[in-house]
């Protein structure tokens, strides 16, 4: 059956309270516009770039604000509330980049945490070392709901489409990335790793984001954004500040788009030869 989907935009700052409370009016926005699924950015909860400062107000899962109030909204409007994802302190003293997605009696149903870490450097002189504070995960999962079998990715994971593969062979329909993604990147890749991530796989893609100059100095991308599995943008959002998009989402389109190109159906395994270099005329032995 169609349900609507919402994609929550948010400008995350450095208070975690605050934060909590941007999000429980957006989400109530959300509901007010008939959404039973909404879904909030990465880094929900904080975005901080001074590590000591962020680790000085972490909450481990049973203490986080974050986490407590994406249950109560669930169960205050009877949605499923997918917090994209949040810091959550460890025992070890590193950091889990964790989304939650809760049902609508406020119980948590699954948990993801960020496979793929941001570790790299940009052209602008950013550099990111997302692997010095957080542990990656290591386990992807394919959810049963109600409405739609639902596959699970945070932000740097996009680039990753194997994941993306083997959630659609698992079954799922609706693959979700919450991200906070820097507006170098997302200005070239945004939109179309989206569109091809729903595309290659004849899915929904629903992608909640982080947007605009957050207090901690650093600026990201907006366009929120949900596509459906011929590759349409269903609805997105601008480029700076909050704002809510909403689509109706509607899984027998996943079955129609396998019916025309039956791509998962027609996959093969295949063996990957390097080859040491070529002469001429033909391929070196």
């Amino acid at each position: 059956m169609s349900f609507k989907a919402a994609a929550v935009q948010m400008c995350s700052g450095v208070d975690p309270v605050k934060n909590a409370a941007a999000m429980a009016r957006l989400v109530r926005d959300a509901a007010g516009q008939g959404a039973t699924y909404v879904q909030t950015p990465e880094m929900t909860g904080m975005l901080q770039r001074d590590r000591a400062a962020a680790r000085a107000v972490l909450a481990d899962e049973a203490h986080d604000i974050i986490v407590k109030t994406g249950s109560e909204l669930a169960r205050e409007f009877g949605i499923h509330m997918h917090v994209g994802s949040t810091a959550i302190a460890l025992a070890d003293g590193k950091i889990a980049n964790r989304g939650f997605l809760f049902g609508p009696d406020g119980k948590i149903l699954n948990r993801y945490d960020k496979i793929h870490m941001f570790d790299v450097d940009l052209d602008n002189g950013e550099s990111w070392r997302e692997s010095a504070a957080y542990t990656a995960g290591s386990e992807a999962r394919v959810l049963s709901l109600p409405f739609a079998a639902m596959g699970f990715a945070i932000c740097y994971d996009v680039r990753f489409p194997a994941l993306f593969r083997a959630q659609a062979v698992a079954g799922a329909e609706v693959m979700t990335v919450p991200a906070a993604f820097t507006k170098q990147t997302g200005e070239a890749h945004w939109e179309i790793l989206l569109r091809a991530r729903a595309i290659e796989n004849g899915v929904f893609v629903i992608a909640a984001a982080q947007a605009g100059r957050h207090e901690d100095g650093r600026e990201t991308f907006g366009h929120s954004m949900i596509v459906d599995p011929w590759g349409t943008v269903l609805a997105s959002a601008g480029a700076a500040g909050e704002a809510v998009i909403v689509a109706e989402v509607d899984p027998s389109a996943v079955k129609a788009a396998h019916d025309k190109i039956p791509n998962l159906r027609n996959g093969r395994e295949f063996s990957v030869e390097r080859i040491a270099g070529a002469i001429a005329g033909g391929v070196a032995a």
